[in-house]
Protein backbone atom coordinates (compact mmCIF):
# COMPACT_ATOMS: atom_id res chain seq x y z
CA UNK A 1 0.00 0.00 0.00
CA UNK A 2 1.72 3.09 -1.21
CA UNK A 3 2.00 5.77 1.26
CA UNK A 4 1.06 3.89 4.78
CA UNK A 5 3.20 2.02 6.47
CA UNK A 6 3.62 0.21 9.94
CA UNK A 7 4.42 3.11 12.86
CA UNK A 8 6.51 2.40 15.76
CA UNK A 9 5.99 4.72 18.52
CA UNK A 10 9.42 6.66 17.81
CA UNK A 11 7.81 7.32 14.66
CA UNK A 12 4.41 8.61 15.55
CA UNK A 13 5.07 11.57 16.58
CA UNK A 14 6.14 12.74 12.84
CA UNK A 15 3.06 10.98 11.41
CA UNK A 16 0.69 13.09 13.58
CA UNK A 17 2.60 16.04 12.95
CA UNK A 18 1.67 15.77 9.10
CA UNK A 19 -1.53 14.73 9.65
CA UNK A 20 -2.36 17.77 12.13
CA UNK A 21 -0.44 19.81 9.47
CA UNK A 22 -3.22 18.53 6.96
CA UNK A 23 -6.19 19.30 9.00
CA UNK A 24 -6.51 15.77 10.22
CA UNK A 25 -7.44 15.34 13.60
CA UNK A 26 -9.26 12.17 14.07
CA UNK A 27 -7.13 8.81 14.12
CA UNK A 28 -8.20 5.19 14.24
CA UNK A 29 -5.66 3.12 15.54
CA UNK A 30 -4.84 -0.42 15.01
CA UNK A 31 -2.41 -2.02 16.93
CA UNK A 32 0.57 -4.92 15.86
CA UNK A 33 2.06 -6.62 18.94
CA UNK A 34 4.95 -8.14 19.95
CA UNK A 35 3.01 -10.90 21.61
CA UNK A 36 0.55 -13.21 20.50
CA UNK A 37 -1.42 -15.44 22.19
CA UNK A 38 -4.57 -18.00 21.51
CA UNK A 39 -7.09 -15.13 23.31
CA UNK A 40 -5.55 -11.71 22.32
CA UNK A 41 -4.33 -11.07 25.70
CA UNK A 42 -2.58 -7.92 25.02
CA UNK A 43 -5.52 -6.02 23.99
CA UNK A 44 -6.43 -5.80 27.62
CA UNK A 45 -2.90 -5.68 29.38
CA UNK A 46 -2.56 -2.12 30.22
CA UNK A 47 1.00 -1.98 30.35
CA UNK A 48 2.04 -3.81 27.43
CA UNK A 49 -1.05 -3.22 25.00
CA UNK A 50 0.41 -2.01 21.52
CA UNK A 51 -2.53 0.30 21.57
CA UNK A 52 -2.53 1.38 25.12
CA UNK A 53 1.00 2.75 25.06
CA UNK A 54 0.13 4.71 21.69
CA UNK A 55 -2.69 6.34 23.25
CA UNK A 56 -0.98 7.60 25.97
CA UNK A 57 1.84 8.67 23.77
CA UNK A 58 -0.62 10.59 21.58
CA UNK A 59 -2.58 11.64 24.45
CA UNK A 60 0.63 13.07 26.26
CA UNK A 61 1.33 14.80 23.14
CA UNK A 62 -1.31 15.86 21.24
CA UNK A 63 -4.28 16.85 23.59
CA UNK A 64 -6.41 17.85 20.80
CA UNK A 65 -6.18 14.86 18.42
CA UNK A 66 -9.41 12.67 18.40
CA UNK A 67 -8.21 9.03 19.23
CA UNK A 68 -10.31 6.02 18.27
CA UNK A 69 -9.08 2.60 18.83
CA UNK A 70 -9.92 -0.43 16.67
CA UNK A 71 -11.31 -3.13 19.15
CA UNK A 72 -10.89 -6.98 17.56
CA UNK A 73 -8.50 -9.92 18.52
CA UNK A 74 -7.65 -10.92 14.60
CA UNK A 75 -3.96 -9.35 15.02
CA UNK A 76 -3.69 -10.41 18.88
CA UNK A 77 -3.88 -14.13 18.29
CA UNK A 78 -1.94 -16.83 16.89
CA UNK A 79 -4.81 -18.16 15.09
CA UNK A 80 -6.16 -14.38 13.37
CA UNK A 81 -9.51 -15.35 14.19
CA UNK A 82 -11.60 -12.49 15.97
CA UNK A 83 -11.54 -13.99 19.66
CA UNK A 84 -12.07 -17.29 21.41
CA UNK A 85 -11.63 -20.46 19.35
CA UNK A 86 -13.67 -23.37 20.66
CA UNK A 87 -12.05 -27.01 20.52
CA UNK A 88 -13.53 -27.72 17.06
CA UNK A 89 -12.09 -24.11 15.74
CA UNK A 90 -15.39 -22.37 15.94
CA UNK A 91 -15.34 -19.20 17.19
CA UNK A 92 -17.44 -18.98 20.90
CA UNK A 93 -19.31 -15.74 21.00
CA UNK A 94 -19.76 -15.70 24.79
CA UNK A 95 -16.13 -15.65 25.61
CA UNK A 96 -15.08 -13.45 23.34
CA UNK A 97 -17.99 -10.61 24.70
CA UNK A 98 -15.47 -11.42 27.91
CA UNK A 99 -13.04 -10.60 26.63
CA UNK A 100 -13.64 -7.40 24.25
CA UNK A 101 -15.43 -6.08 27.39
CA UNK A 102 -11.88 -6.16 29.22
CA UNK A 103 -10.39 -4.73 25.72
CA UNK A 104 -12.42 -1.64 26.20
CA UNK A 105 -12.36 -1.14 29.65
CA UNK A 106 -8.50 -0.87 29.13
CA UNK A 107 -8.38 1.64 26.01
CA UNK A 108 -10.87 3.84 28.54
CA UNK A 109 -8.01 3.98 31.00
CA UNK A 110 -5.41 4.61 28.04
CA UNK A 111 -7.75 7.61 26.94
CA UNK A 112 -9.06 6.68 23.91
CA UNK A 113 -11.93 9.26 23.07
CA UNK A 114 -14.32 6.32 20.85
CA UNK A 115 -14.17 2.49 20.93
CA UNK A 116 -14.51 0.85 17.52
CA UNK A 117 -15.41 -2.84 17.89
CA UNK A 118 -15.17 -4.16 14.06
CA UNK A 119 -15.40 -8.30 14.83
CA UNK A 120 -19.11 -8.78 14.14
CA UNK A 121 -20.05 -10.19 17.53
CA UNK A 122 -22.95 -10.94 18.70
CA UNK A 123 -24.39 -8.72 21.06
CA UNK A 124 -20.60 -6.75 21.58
CA UNK A 125 -22.87 -3.04 21.32
CA UNK A 126 -24.01 -3.87 24.63
CA UNK A 127 -21.63 -6.35 26.27
CA UNK A 128 -19.55 -2.79 25.55
CA UNK A 129 -21.51 -0.36 26.41
CA UNK A 130 -22.26 -2.08 29.72
CA UNK A 131 -18.55 -2.41 30.42
CA UNK A 132 -18.01 1.05 29.85
CA UNK A 133 -20.56 2.32 31.55
CA UNK A 134 -19.72 -0.02 35.14
CA UNK A 135 -16.31 1.39 34.59
CA UNK A 136 -17.56 4.99 34.93
CA UNK A 137 -16.50 5.79 31.39
CA UNK A 138 -20.08 6.83 29.94
CA UNK A 139 -18.77 9.34 28.16
CA UNK A 140 -16.64 7.32 25.90
CA UNK A 141 -18.88 6.26 22.34
CA UNK A 142 -18.64 3.41 20.53
CA UNK A 143 -18.88 3.20 16.71
CA UNK A 144 -19.77 0.04 16.13
CA UNK A 145 -18.65 -2.17 12.54
CA UNK A 146 -22.63 -2.59 11.91
CA UNK A 147 -22.23 -3.88 7.73
CA UNK A 148 -18.98 -5.82 7.74
CA UNK A 149 -19.15 -7.76 4.66
CA UNK A 150 -16.83 -10.89 4.15
CA UNK A 151 -15.15 -8.68 1.71
CA UNK A 152 -12.52 -9.33 -1.05
CA UNK A 153 -11.33 -5.67 -0.21
CA UNK A 154 -9.45 -6.47 2.88
CA UNK A 155 -6.25 -7.96 1.14
CA UNK A 156 -3.53 -5.52 1.55
CA UNK A 157 -5.06 -4.73 5.07
CA UNK A 158 -4.91 -8.49 5.78
CA UNK A 159 -0.91 -8.84 4.68
CA UNK A 160 0.10 -5.80 6.33
CA UNK A 161 -1.19 -6.57 9.70
CA UNK A 162 -0.94 -10.23 9.40
CA UNK A 163 -4.08 -10.62 10.41
CA UNK A 164 -5.14 -13.30 7.60
CA UNK A 165 -6.72 -16.70 9.87
CA UNK A 166 -4.89 -19.42 9.68
CA UNK A 167 -7.65 -21.69 8.88
CA UNK A 168 -11.05 -21.15 7.96
CA UNK A 169 -12.24 -18.01 7.19
CA UNK A 170 -14.80 -15.04 8.67
CA UNK A 171 -17.74 -15.58 7.24
CA UNK A 172 -19.41 -17.19 10.24
CA UNK A 173 -19.58 -13.65 11.47
CA UNK A 174 -19.39 -11.15 8.83
CA UNK A 175 -21.54 -10.25 6.80
CA UNK A 176 -22.80 -12.12 3.14
CA UNK A 177 -21.83 -9.45 0.68
CA UNK A 178 -25.31 -10.46 -1.49
CA UNK A 179 -27.27 -10.03 1.87
CA UNK A 180 -28.64 -6.57 2.03
CA UNK A 181 -31.57 -6.83 4.29
CA UNK A 182 -29.30 -8.31 7.33
CA UNK A 183 -27.45 -5.19 6.73
CA UNK A 184 -30.91 -3.35 8.51
CA UNK A 185 -31.16 -5.78 11.46
CA UNK A 186 -27.98 -5.56 12.38
CA UNK A 187 -28.10 -1.77 12.47
CA UNK A 188 -31.63 -2.30 14.42
CA UNK A 189 -30.07 -4.17 16.91
CA UNK A 190 -27.03 -2.42 17.43
CA UNK A 191 -28.87 0.97 17.99
CA UNK A 192 -31.14 -0.43 20.43
CA UNK A 193 -27.65 -1.66 22.12
CA UNK A 194 -26.49 1.93 22.62
CA UNK A 195 -24.17 2.27 19.35
CA UNK A 196 -23.60 5.91 18.80
CA UNK A 197 -22.18 5.22 15.33
CA UNK A 198 -23.29 2.18 12.76
CA UNK A 199 -20.35 1.86 9.99
CA UNK A 200 -20.42 -0.27 6.77
CA UNK A 201 -17.59 -1.63 5.51
CA UNK A 202 -16.58 -1.84 3.03
CA UNK A 203 -17.08 1.46 1.20
CA UNK A 204 -17.43 1.64 -2.73
CA UNK A 205 -19.14 -1.64 -2.99
CA UNK A 206 -21.49 -1.11 -0.22
CA UNK A 207 -22.97 2.28 -1.23
CA UNK A 208 -26.47 1.27 -1.64
CA UNK A 209 -26.68 0.25 2.49
CA UNK A 210 -25.00 3.19 3.24
CA UNK A 211 -28.10 4.88 1.60
CA UNK A 212 -30.96 2.32 2.98
CA UNK A 213 -29.35 2.86 6.74
CA UNK A 214 -29.33 6.60 5.91
CA UNK A 215 -33.15 6.52 4.92
CA UNK A 216 -33.32 4.65 8.49
CA UNK A 217 -32.16 5.80 11.09
CA UNK A 218 -30.90 9.39 12.28
CA UNK A 219 -27.53 7.79 14.20
CA UNK A 220 -24.64 9.04 12.61
CA UNK A 221 -22.73 6.48 9.67
CA UNK A 222 -19.29 5.93 9.13
CA UNK A 223 -18.17 3.71 6.22
CA UNK A 224 -15.00 2.34 5.72
CA UNK A 225 -12.65 3.16 2.49
CA UNK A 226 -10.63 -0.03 2.90
CA UNK A 227 -6.79 -1.10 1.82
CA UNK A 228 -8.09 -2.59 -1.22
CA UNK A 229 -10.20 -0.03 -2.69
CA UNK A 230 -7.09 2.48 -1.48
CA UNK A 231 -4.48 0.52 -3.66
CA UNK A 232 -6.84 -0.17 -6.48
CA UNK A 233 -6.73 3.55 -6.74
CA UNK A 234 -2.68 3.88 -6.40
CA UNK A 235 -2.01 1.23 -8.79
CA UNK A 236 -3.75 2.35 -11.22
CA UNK A 237 -2.58 5.87 -10.79
CA UNK A 238 1.03 4.19 -10.60
CA UNK A 239 0.38 3.15 -14.13
CA UNK A 240 -0.56 6.48 -15.76
CA UNK A 241 -4.53 5.44 -16.08
CA UNK A 242 -5.86 7.34 -14.17
CA UNK A 243 -5.65 10.86 -12.04
CA UNK A 244 -5.28 9.17 -8.57
CA UNK A 245 -6.29 12.54 -6.63
CA UNK A 246 -9.26 13.23 -8.68
CA UNK A 247 -10.55 9.24 -8.69
CA UNK A 248 -10.10 9.00 -4.92
CA UNK A 249 -11.97 12.76 -4.40
CA UNK A 250 -14.53 10.98 -6.41
CA UNK A 251 -15.06 7.96 -4.58
CA UNK A 252 -15.21 9.96 -1.53
CA UNK A 253 -17.57 12.39 -2.47
CA UNK A 254 -19.92 9.27 -3.50
CA UNK A 255 -19.93 8.03 0.05
CA UNK A 256 -20.97 11.45 1.65
CA UNK A 257 -23.60 11.40 -1.08
CA UNK A 258 -24.80 8.40 -0.05
CA UNK A 259 -25.45 9.10 3.13
CA UNK A 260 -21.91 8.75 5.64
CA UNK A 261 -21.57 11.36 7.76
CA UNK A 262 -17.86 9.89 8.86
CA UNK A 263 -15.47 8.52 5.60
CA UNK A 264 -12.75 6.49 7.35
CA UNK A 265 -9.75 6.32 4.58
CA UNK A 266 -6.31 5.77 3.99
CA UNK A 267 -6.60 8.82 1.62
CA UNK A 268 -6.92 11.28 4.64
CA UNK A 269 -3.23 13.12 4.85
CA UNK A 270 -2.95 13.31 1.70
CA UNK A 271 -5.91 14.57 0.52
CA UNK A 272 -7.55 16.83 3.51
CA UNK A 273 -5.72 19.87 2.28
CA UNK A 274 -7.95 19.75 -1.14
CA UNK A 275 -10.96 19.31 0.82
CA UNK A 276 -13.24 22.56 1.38
CA UNK A 277 -14.00 21.76 5.39
CA UNK A 278 -10.72 19.97 7.10
CA UNK A 279 -11.09 17.85 10.24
Amino acid sequence: MPGVFQLGADHLPSEIDALLAAGVRHVLLFGLPAHKDDVGSDTWDDERGVIQRATRLLKQRYPELFVISDVCFCEYTTHGHCGVLGDDGALLNDPTLANLQRQVVSHARAGVDMVAPSGMIDGMVAAIRGALDGADFVEVPVMSYTAKYASAFYGPFRDAAGSAPQHGDRRGHQMDPANAREALREAALDVSEGADVIMVKPALPYLDIVRALRDRTDVPIACFNVSGEYSLVKAAAANGWIDGDAVALEMLLSMKRAGADIVITYFARDLAPRLPSRG
